[in-house]
């Protein structure tokens, strides 16, 4: 008698459930790992604002008035302001540092 060659419908259950659990562990590591990926490069962002705002003084003697009038300067920012990836917006505080008042940062 020849045997036949296939997967039984136990085998296939079987895969699936475990294909299921392995997605159920692994999706709220994903969720997690983009929302500290955004909060990272909003950090990296707000980095580079206050490095340029540093070089404005350095080079101007005054501090920029605001946000906007250090991000226009193409000298400072040739490639458009930086953006928060978690639509935050940026701004100059009273210290002439750079903010984001995007939740979670």
């Amino acid at each position: 008698m020849r045997k036949k060659k296939g997967v039984t419908l136990i085998e296939l259950l079987l895969v699936v459930t475990i294909l299921g659990i392995l997605a159920y562990i692994a999706l709220p590591r994903i969720t997690t790992s983009t929302t500290t990926a955004k909060a990272n490069a909003c950090g990296t962002n707000i980095d580079i604002v206050n490095t340029q705002v540093e070089m404005w003084y350095m080079n101007k003697g005054t501090w920029p008035a605001d946000f906007a009038a250090i991000t226009a300067d193409a000298n400072y920012f040739p490639d458009s302001a930086p953006v928060c990836p978690s639509s935050g917006t940026y701004s100059l505080n009273s210290d002439h540092r750079c903010d984001c008042d995007a939740a979670g940062h």
